[in-house]
């Protein structure tokens, strides 16, 4: 009887766009006005530079909180990580290895492409004073104070604040809880601001993108072309040859099936440019094929702070198209200081969108500070490669997982074979909340009319959101 049929039945929702789309939109129609007006009035598209200039102003002022933050924090992950025994201490070494590979691949093609070589784009940078002795150098990064790096331009010496006190709060154990939770709330601040920086972005994208094309013309156009093309061919060859022949070697599993069978989180993924998006569903769908609740509960929610392989190919490449387009190639001592400088500080930069440029702009302000204006340059064409950015942080995760399990006989070969053949389907009905069932449907529609505070980009809280309670939840179930 159509009295007993569920509401809605028989039709499908209607899947809403949240603010995030309409600022992903907004961003394509500045980025493609922005080069038509610098086709069309060079002159003009040049007097337009200070929109991408106060925009990367603005990044650059949340450098120091958010490496700050993500490093206090995470050093608390390792701890937690380490305290599981031999399976925190495989993934953090698994990851480590991982993402410094990711960092020297994108170094690699990066020297081989050359994207941005041919720009003649000009800086207002002056240098100050002549170069320092190593010694000088090591004494710099000694700040006046604890706290004065918080309000400085050192990104080294806010980078050595933040170890220090992240060690300081690991010794203190459990009385260290309160501190941690007061840097978690902090972060929280921090990613929101950033967030609502982010909402800027079309202006500073399209006076940025404008000004480059008044200087260069079509030349513009065709290395940022260069740099998306080179960016996602890299993160494919990665996922394929790299994260593809470590799953075949260590667990015998093809990468296109585990691909196929995470198909709809990749949509998901899509559809929200954020890996954080799927997080919850991950871990239900690597419990179902085969790996042991406390490996999937230990090795998913690190990997989404320390196993960021498409962050660290984006950070690489991007860092040396800046300086071939504004005319100064990066060393090769200099390339090697800021991929150690990467690895640590793109710990954590997947959680929100806009803290991969705040963490290039970090890097680049540590060694080459002539170059972060550089990074309006790229503003326009970051959000168009989010998306590869996330989906190859996502399957390096998944494939870490089936690692792990592997290597510590945690996993269920038999079962895993059955799954990704199709024998034992995934329950879409069953996944519960706590596993993105809901999560998802908000992910995608957005938030409902009535929620409390109207907030729809609940995946930019970054690790201090979503991902953070999933961390806890996930912890726990470890522990036990």
């Amino acid at each position: 009887m159509a009295a007993m049929q569920p509401a809605g039945a028989g039709t499908t929702p209607r899947r809403r766009l949240d603010k995030s789309h309409y600022l992903y939109i907004a961003v394509i129609v500045a980025v493609v006005a922005g080069v038509i007006v610098g086709l069309a009035a060079p002159a003009t598209g040049v007097a337009l530079k200070p929109l991408g200039s106060g925009f990367v102003d603005l990044i650059r002022m949340m450098i120091s909180p958010v490496i700050f933050c993500t490093i206090v924090l995470g050093i608390g992950s390792i701890a937690k990580a380490a305290t599981v025994g031999r399976v925190g201490g495989l993934a953090l070494l698994y990851f480590l290895v991982m993402s410094t590979f990711a960092l020297v691949i994108g170094l690699v093609v990066g020297n081989v492409l050359h994207p941005g070589e041919g720009l003649t784009v000009t800086t207002t940078y002056e240098a100050e004073g002549e170069g320092s002795s190593l010694v000088d150098f090591v004494l710099s990064i000694i700040p006046t104070t604890l706290v004065s790096p918080l309000t400085g331009e050192s990104v080294l010496q806010t980078l050595f604040v933040a170890l220090l006190v992240g060690f300081a709060i690991q010794q203190l154990g459990a009385r260290g809880k309160p501190a941690l939770e007061a840097v978690r709330l902090i972060q929280s601040i921090v990613f929101r601001v950033l967030t609502m920086i982010l909402w800027v972005a079309p202006v500073g994208a399209f006076g940025a993108i404008a000004a480059v094309v008044g200087e260069t013309g079509w030349g513009a156009v065709v290395q940022l072309g260069t740099l998306m093309l080179g960016f996602y061919v890299t993160c494919i060859l990665f996922i394929v040859l790299v994260l593809g022949t470590v799953l075949k070697l260590v667990s015998g599993v093809n990468i296109f099936l585990l691909m196929k069978y995470l198909a709809r989180e990749y949509l998901l993924i899509v559809s929200t440019s954020s890996s954080e998006a799927a997080l919850p569903r991950l871990i239900a769908k690597m419990e179902h094929l085969g790996v042991s609740k406390p490996v999937v509960g230990i090795t998913v929610p690190t990997g989404y702070s320390f196993n960021l392989d498409g962050t660290a190919i984006y950070l690489t490449m991007a860092s040396l198209f800046i300086a071939s387009a504004m005319g100064t190639p990066l060393s090769v001592p200099e390339q090697v200081g800021m991929l150690a400088f990467m690895i640590i500080a793109s710990k954590g930069a997947a959680g929100v969108t806009g803290a991969g440029l705040a963490t290039l702009a970090g890097g680049l302000q540590t060694y080459r500070p002539d170059l972060v204006d550089g990074v309006g340059i790229i503003v326009g064409i970051d959000r168009f490669m989010s998306e590869a950015r996330a989906l190859t942080n996502f399957t390096g995760n998944a494939v870490a997982t089936v690692v792990i399990g592997t290597w510590t006989k945690e996993i269920d070969r038999e079962r895993v074979n059955q799954v990704l053949a199709g024998g034992i389907p995934f329950d879409e009905t069953a996944v519960d909340p706590a596993h993105g069932g809901a999560a998802e449907e908000d992910a995608v529609a957005g938030p409902p009319a009535d929620s409390a505070d109207g907030s729809s980009d609940g995946a930019a809280d970054g690790p201090a959101g979503r991902e953070g309670s999933s961390r806890e939840k996930v912890s726990e179930t470890a522990a036990v």
